[in-house]
C-alpha cells in the first residue's frame, strides 16, 4: 500500500476529530470512569466514532483496533498483518485538566511496526504526521506546513517527561543523563516535541499500552527518531498482551 496516497484522507479524518473534540473541551462537559477508574468523556467517544467511520471509508478490508472500541479477540486480532491502531483522546486526564496537552492519535501497523502516524492537538492547534521512509511534517497554529526532523543533542540534554507520570525509575534514569533541562509535555505529543527538535529524550519506565504510543512513535521514526526498549529491543505493536514495556524515545545519537 502507497501510505502517502491516503495520508491527506487521515489527516483530514483527525482534523474532523480535532474540531468536535475542541468543541466539547471548551464546554461544561461531564467526566465519567471506565472499569480500570481511567477518565472518559463524550469527546473520547465522538472522537473515535468520526475516526472509525472515516478509515472505513478509506479502506473498509482494513481492521482497526481502538481504544474507545470494543474488545477484539486475541484468536482473531492475531492474524491481522496490517490494521489501524488508533487513541481518539491520549491525555485524556490532560483533557479534564484542562492543560492543552491531549492528543488525537490514528497509526497504520504493519508487520508489528507503526508505518503511519497521525497526531493532532486540537487545543493547541498543531498537527504532526510521518510516513516510515518519507519524513516527517507539522502544521504549526498558524496553518503552515514544515518538514520536521530530531536534533542533535547540545551539551545540556532536553529531557522531555509528564508531570502525571513521573516515578522513581524515571527520575533515576533522568539523572543519569548528566546535565540536562527538562521539557514539560503530556499525552503522545512527548514524541512529538522529539521529532520537531525542541526535546532530545524521553524516557518512560511505566505502563502504557499500544495505542497511546503507535502514532506518535511512527512521526518519530520518520522524523529519524527511534523508540527502543532499555535493552535494545524495539516495540512491537499487535501483541497479545496490549500494553507497552517500559522505553526510550530518542533520535539516534542515543542508541
Amino acid at each position: 500500500m502507497h501510505y502517502s496516497s491516503i495520508l491527506p484522507d487521515v489527516i483530514k479524518i483527525a482534523d474532523e476529530a480535532s474540531e468536535k473534540v475542541l468543541h466539547i473541551y471548551q464546554s461544561d462537559f461531564k467526566v465519567n470512569y471506565k472499569e480500570d477508574h481511567s477518565p472518559i468523556t463524550a469527546a473520547d467517544i465522538a472522537s473515535h466514532d468520526i475516526i472509525v467511520k472515516g478509515l472505513r471509508q478509506i479502506s473498509r478490508d482494513i481492521p482497526i483496533l481502538s481504544e474507545e472500541g470494543e474488545e477484539i479477540p486475541w484468536e482473531e486480532r492475531k492474524k491481522w498483518r496490517r490494521f489501524w491502531l488508533i487513541d481518539p483522546i491520549d491525555g485524556t486526564k490532560d483533557f479534564t485538566q484542562r492543560t492543552g496537552e491531549f492528543t488525537v492519535n490514528i497509526a497504520m501497523i504493519e508487520d508489528g511496526e507503526p508505518v503511519m502516524g497521525v497526531v493532532t492537538a486540537p487545543a493547541l492547534k498543531e498537527a504532526f504526521w510521518g510516513i516510515k521512509g518519507e519524513g516527517a511534517h507539522m502544521r504549526d497554529r498558524t496553518g503552515r506546513v514544515h518538514r520536521i526532523r530530531v536534533a542533535e543533542p547540545k551539551d545540556t540534554l532536553r529531557v522531555v517527561a509528564s508531570k502525571n507520570h513521573l516515578n522513581e525509575e524515571t527520575r533515576a534514569f533522568i539523572e543519569a543523563l548528566g546535565s540536562h533541562e527538562t521539557v514539560q509535555a503530556g499525552s503522545s505529543l512527548k514524541f512529538c516535541r522529539i521529532a520537531e527538535g525542541h526535546a532530545d529524550i524521553y524516557p518512560r519506565m511505566g505502563p502504557t499500552s499500544e495505542w497511546d504510543t503507535a502514532a506518535a512513535h511512527a512521526v518519530l521514526v520518520a522524523a529519524g527518531g527511534k523508540v527502543q526498549t532499555p535493552e535494545g529491543q524495539l516495540l512491537v505493536y499487535g501483541k497479545e498482551n496490549i500494553l507497552n514495556p517500559n522505553f526510550i524515545a530518542a533520535g539516534n545519537w542515543y542508541f
